[in-house]
């Protein structure tokens, strides 16, 4: 069993923000509107600032290459970076389905979004995220290539079936968008992966896998887009699926590191055409209630930082490896 990094008795934990843009929900859900590039980071990530400075924390934010070629959103992204957080590549088009690329395309998303941040925040990524999770042998081995200390894009949940099945009945798609999508959210068995951290074995190297925390045992989400969900069911419910969450954690020694999406900051007026996606009639200033909330208890059991950081604190050396495949 891989040991749990601590500071103290204190167990680690880690927050990231994936910065998906109203773009990239509207080319997702197959809303021609997307090509405009219409943008909602210079009013969500102000939000998210205060909220971090607020709870005295860094995060890391793993950023869309394509905004970064857009002038409006340049301040919004280098303040971020400005305010200390952790800057992680997103992937430059934000398809999910970057899985199916070819070594060619994959080589040109890193590098064209490795170029943007360089060129907007001045730091080059070191952590990579695939949007909807997607990732493949290829992108791990070009990753490695290209010096990246961690990825961060596995989900150990058996539910993204489900997920998939609620999206498409929702999407405005057609057959040929449909097949792209056609392992969005992943599959069944991804709730076999592990839990805890570990090493991708690719050739000529190794890449530390950080996995997207699922609840312990029932291997249920429980980044925030979940509890606000529960939370328009009812509060209460919200919490103690949130308290279990984290008391599961601290019983099976693993240090959660759980994510934010900018929706989780955003009601349907800052973000037109984003009704499909679950909790958009919950008021932005409730939901920013419970994700402080939310941060409030993850901060009084844990020791939190950013996916980065938790990386670095980890015995690499020590964490079992695992073979890469795409089965």
């Amino acid at each position: 069993m891989t040991r749990t990094p601590a500071v103290g008795r204190t167990l680690l934990a880690s927050l990231s923000l994936d910065l998906d843009n109203l773009w990239s929900y509207l080319k997702t859900y197959g809303d021609p509107a997307w090509q405009s590039l219409p943008t909602y980071l210079p009013t969500v990530v102000p939000r998210f600032l205060e909220l971090f400075d607020e709870a005295s924390l860094t995060a890391t934010v793993f950023v869309v290459g394509q905004d970064t070629e857009v002038e409006e959103n340049a301040e919004p992204i280098a303040s971020i970076a400005a305010a200390g957080h952790e800057i992680g590549n997103h992937s430059f088009s934000h398809e999910p389905w970057l899985r199916t690329y070819s070594r060619e395309r994959i080589v040109d998303e890193l590098a064209r979004t490795e170029e943007g941040l360089q060129r907007v925040t001045g730091r080059r990524p070191l952590g990579f995220r695939g949007p909807g999770y997607s990732l493949s042998s290829t992108l791990l081995e070009v990753l490695c290539e290209r010096g990246y200390a961690y990825d961060a894009s596995t989900l150990p949940t058996w539910i993204g079936p489900l997920a998939r099945t609620y999206y498409f009945r929702t999407a405005r798609l057609d057959a040929d968008e449909r097949g792209r999508r056609r392992e969005l959210f992943g599959r069944a068995k991804d709730g076999l992966r592990p839990l805890r951290p570990y090493r991708w074995q690719v050739p000529g190297g190794s890449l530390v896998e950080l996995p997207v925390t699922t609840m312990p045992g029932v291997r249920l989400p429980i980044h925030f887009s979940y509890v606000l969900f529960l939370h328009g069911v009812s509060p209460a419910l919200a919490k103690a699926y949130f308290r279990t969450a984290l008391r599961a954690c601290r019983l099976a020694r693993v240090g959660p590191s759980l994510l934010l999406h900018p929706l989780d900051l955003l009601d349907a007026t800052d973000a037109p055409g984003t009704s499909f996606f679950p909790g958009m009639g919950l008021p932005a200033r409730d939901k920013a209630a419970v994700v402080r909330w939310c941060l409030r208890q993850l901060q009084a059991q844990f020791h939190v930082v950013g996916t980065g950081a938790h990386v670095e604190a980890l015995a690499v050396g020590a964490l079992p490896g695992r073979r890469v495949t795409d089965e």
